[in-house]
């Protein structure tokens, strides 16, 4: 007989096909509402952090530097009050062997397929990932498909995608690009169903395990170099798995006082799934348009139980333009040496504004850097912005506009954050949950997720629940 293989029917499918493709049933979570049991889903990988850091030394992934940006500092504390102008430091995960933190996911799962049996793995990711997967994939002897989102229907794409595409074929994955739109995910599953092979996601938590050996890292690190933990970490935030692992991470090595600060580059008013206004922005990841949508609803990812969930974590939440992360970029270049790539530099712009806050002798982290080069570059991202109609302007970054322009501030005191209010996002999280679960009543036990999961309390659930006139 023959499989019916409409888009409907795939996706009527997707619990089975994810079933058979990560080898985790994720039934045995449920609660039947709401809560589901979070903890149990991530001690599902079977490897404790320890295990997991010896799994990544075997393929080189880990261990990466933790270096002082001294005369970013001191630029900071020129523009700050006196006593202000914490250190500036970053984790360097571009020495990793795919060039990113990504190679930290890549490696948990790459290993965990190939010892499950395997043949081959598929990550649906535009970049970064798929690199790291391919690369991981490479050295276990394992096939590689990576799925992504590319062109817009005149068939453009974005230079920093294609540049990870020729990155991960550059591994010897097979990369399938697609226009952007609902076929993504359809494609991904139909690919998983006929090959057989290992859904290496970024939600799952081979993925999110992969990414707590970062924050454990940083935590050790500190602790030998400067006798105590860091003060605030900040996150380049997109679908929460690198804010969730390296806050998970830190929390593994008890650093219960460190700061978790989620930054994101506002692409406010752009839609990320509209064809024309997918080559209106120049960051592929790290902003807004997958940021809050996965804050406020992690299970639209491609598992059936996201193991990203940023907001059991978060402390703070800031956003910057996108002319602050290129004019950051180009200081860490030219002050610093360190030509680095554009995820890294969201949270290195928040932390540039962040420092200026804080003591001075206070102690900020920029959690990753990545490998830069070719359409990752700012230079061909500028320049495919100025062929979309984004006009580039040098000023004020309040004056920019997603879509329309692109303000490089005109000196380091224009470099700005917005807070996000993050109370907002919680109330956007538990309205999702009640919609999407279709359900007119919870339980304790969903009252209490929901209070973890927010990262608030039971009395902040309980006045969201009246608003929507859910009971409990």
């Amino acid at each position: 007989m023959t499989r019916d293989m409409s888009y409907e029917a795939v996706m009527a499918r997707r619990g089975e096909i994810m079933k058979k493709a990560i080898g985790i049933d994720y039934d045995v979570f449920e609660s039947g509402s709401i809560s589901f049991d979070y903890e149990r889903m991530m001690k599902e990988t079977g490897y404790s952090l320890q295990e997991i850091e010896e799994i990544q030394k075997r393929t080189g992934v880990g261990n990466t530097p933790i270096l002082e940006l001294r005369n970013l500092t001191k630029l900071a504390r020129k523009f700050a009050p006196k006593g202000k102008g914490a250190r500036i430091f970053i984790k360097d995960e571009a020495s990793n062997p795919s060039g990113s933190f990504k190679a930290r996911r890549a490696a948990t799962a790459c290993y965990h397929a190939k010892k499950l049996g395997y043949k081959g793995v598929i990550a649906a990711t535009s970049g970064n990932y798929g690199a790291a997967v391919a690369s991981q994939a490479a050295m276990q002897g394992l096939k590689c498909i990576v799925v992504q989102e590319c062109y817009d229907s005149r068939g453009v794409g974005q230079p920093e995608i294609i540049e990870k595409a020729r990155a991960c074929e550059a591994y010897g994955a097979e990369v399938v690009q697609l226009s952007v739109g609902p076929e993504l995910f359809y494609t991904f599953l139909v690919l998983l169903e006929e090959t057989g092979f290992f859904n290496a996601s970024l939600y799952s938590p081979f993925g999110i395990a992969g990414v707590e050996t970062l924050g454990y890292e940083i935590s050790m690190q500190f602790r030998e170099r400067e006798g105590r933990d860091p003060d605030a970490v900040v996150i380049t935030n997109a679908g929460g798995g690198n804010l969730t692992g390296t806050a998970r991470g830190l929390l593994k090595a008890g650093a219960i006082e460190t700061k978790i600060i989620g930054a994101s580059v506002s692409l406010e008013g752009l839609h990320m799934a509209s064809d024309t206004q997918f080559n209106k922005k120049s960051f592929t990841t790290g902003h807004t348009g997958f940021g809050i949508p996965f804050a406020t609803w992690p299970d639209r990812s491609d598992v059936p139980r996201s193991a990203a969930r940023p907001l059991r974590y978060l402390d703070r939440y800031v956003t910057m333009n996108q002319g602050s992360v290129f004019y950051m970029t180009e200081l860490l270049a030219q002050l610093e040496g360190l030509e680095r790539g554009p995820a890294g530099n969201t949270s290195l712009a928040a932390a540039f504004k962040l420092a200026q806050e804080m003591d001075e002798d206070k102690i900020i982290v920029v959690q990753e850097t990545e490998y830069t080069g070719a359409g990752k570059h700012i230079n061909p991202q500028l320049t495919f912005a100025r062929e979309n109609g984004i006009e580039i302007i040098i000023g004020d970054p309040a004056d920019e506009i997603p879509g329309k322009n692109i303000v490089l501030p005109k000196d380091p005191s224009f470099v700005m954050i917005q807070d996000l209010d993050l109370n907002r996002t919680r109330r956007s999280y538990i309205r999702n949950a009640i919609n999407n679960m279709n359900i007119t009543e919870v339980n304790n036990e969903d009252l209490e997720f929901l209070a973890k999961d927010t990262k608030s309390s039971l009395e902040f659930v309980k006045g969201i629940l009246d608003e929507l006139g859910v009971k409990y």
